[in-house]
């Protein structure tokens, strides 16, 4: 088993706090709304949603993904970051075990945000993730986040 990882940071005028609550705190609600084309819902599997839990977030059929199960490792509101794993999933394939990610919200430039990424993908075998798998899975969760991101602008009172 390998491990590669990568990180990379992404900014918005959105406060810290304001981020975390929507993307993290309150996403199994949020994000099924604002991407019903392609999210159907998200369920915990195992716990009360918190640490330790294991949570199910569920696509909508036709779509190159049925599902992704996800383990909560820490959600820390005081230090705004999260870390969790995803344990099971089309995407893992047969190449991955898990992919592991751990998220920041920083405070920056005028209240806004950069939230940090660092993801650590557990192979299998010898595999080695290349920095055009790694995009591919960058790119969805940056298309989450930016939807999340322009709910919240057009949306100033939500999770203030």
């Amino acid at each position: 088993m390998g491990v590669n990882t990568y990180t990379y940071e992404s900014t918005t005028t959105i406060s810290p706090t304001r981020l975390f609550k929507a993307l993290v705190l309150d996403f199994d609600n949020l994000v099924p709304k604002l991407l019903s084309q392609h999210v159907k819902n998200n369920e915990t599997i195992e716990g009360d949603g918190g640490v330790g839990s294991i949570k199910q977030m569920n696509f909508v059929e036709g779509g190159p993904i049925k599902y992704l199960k996800h383990k909560i490792h820490v959600i820390d509101d005081k230090n705004l970051e999260t870390k969790y794993s995803l344990i099971e999933g089309d995407v893992l394939g047969d190449k991955l075990e898990s992919i592991n990610y751990d998220i920041k919200f920083e405070a920056y430039d005028n209240g806004g945000c950069v939230y940090k990424t660092t993801t650590e993908y557990q192979t299998k075998g010898d595999h080695v993730v290349s920095e055009e798998e790694h995009n591919v899975g960058k790119e969805r969760i940056m298309n989450i986040s930016k939807a999340v991101e322009a709910y919240l602008l057009a949306n100033p009172s939500a999770y203030a």
